[in-house]
């Protein structure tokens, strides 16, 4: 199994009512600001272990677990909102690095979901991020406004069917059918490191057979469609509005053509990037959407060439 070099400490944090299980690395520091890396939909914080053990400086690192993944709770909800990911870092930031007149900008890096967090939270609070890297954060396709009733009643519909127990999250009977399942999914993970991610990623549960049952650690509720349907021009406003310079890395692989062949592409995204005041675009070979796990010394490298 992979060996840490860099293990992290744990601790949970009280967020809105929740409380918040964090990853930390290192010690705060007068010199730098704190890095914050903030993972993807249905992942977890530990998954950004590969990518500190390869950075060259010891930074003080602060990786949550989103509400709802990981260790962190979700609250009892039956589905999740992307403006509370916002709302959380904000939280998160002023506790690890002040509020209001004491505040200090910190390094925001984002994968996936998180990415699109990260880059909407730099709208919103520009002021807070002194550089900001998004990996394979893309944002959805465009949505027309005559397609938010069709929206609204498959909202309502998945909410039904998660009640009813349709949206269980599958369970393994070893966390070996776990690591197995990663590289299922990512076909460049290692087994090494996906016998480390899947130690992480899930749970074991007792069954009342007296069998072990392991169990993703993530709510169903998050495979709820958003009620909303995603706004472009909402999207480019608070693009405009960041200014931290910001780095984008993508994966060889084109993501978006996997997930959406020709209704979102690659090209679109980069019309919306064009709202960002400061930006810059990176290509990662070999590598898929995972490429913090692909390619993590080359991840860690573009970022601290970056944040210097």
């Amino acid at each position: 199994m992979y060996q840490a070099l860099r293990p992290s400490r744990s601790e949970f944090v009280p967020v809105r009512n929740l409380s918040y299980h964090v990853r930390l690395w290192g010690q705060p520091s007068a010199e730098r600001p704190p890095l914050v890396l903030v993972h993807g939909w249905m992942d977890v914080a530990a998954s950004w272990q590969f990518v500190v053990d390869a950075l060259k400086e010891d930074r003080f690192i602060i990786a949550p677990d989103w509400r709802g993944f990981g260790l962190t709770e979700g609250g009892g909800v039956d589905n999740y909102w992307l403006a509370d990911y916002l709302a959380d870092l904000e939280w998160l930031l002023d506790h690890y690095a002040g509020e209001g007149d004491n505040a200090r900008p910190v390094d925001l890096v984002g994968h996936s979901m998180g990415g699109n967090v990260a880059m909407h939270y730099a709208g919103v609070r520009p002021a807070r991020i002194r550089r900001l890297v998004n990996l394979e954060g893309f944002g959805m396709p465009g949505r027309k406004p005559d397609e938010a009733p069709t929206r609204y009643g498959q909202w309502i519909d998945e909410l039904k069917g998660l009640h009813r127990g349709e949206k269980a999250l599958a369970g393994y009977s070893a966390v070996d059918g776990v690591a197995r399942r990663l590289m299922k999914t990512n076909p460049r993970l290692t087994q090494d490191k996906a016998d480390w991610l899947a130690s992480h990623w899930s749970a074991g549960h007792a069954q009342p057979d007296g069998s072990m049952r392991w169990q993703i650690l993530g709510e169903a509720a998050h495979k709820i469609v958003n009620a909303h349907i995603f706004r472009v021009d909402e999207t480019l406003a608070l693009y405009a509005r960041i200014t931290a310079p910001t780095l984008m890395v993508e994966a060889s692989d084109d993501s978006l053509h996997g997930w959406w062949k020709t209704r979102y592409t690659l090209e679109e995204f980069h019309e919306r990037l064009k709202s960002v005041p400061s930006v810059r675009i990176e290509r990662l070979d070999d590598a898929g959407h995972m490429l913090h796990h692909d390619q993590p010394q080359r991840v860690a490298q573009l970022i601290e060439e970056f944040l210097a």
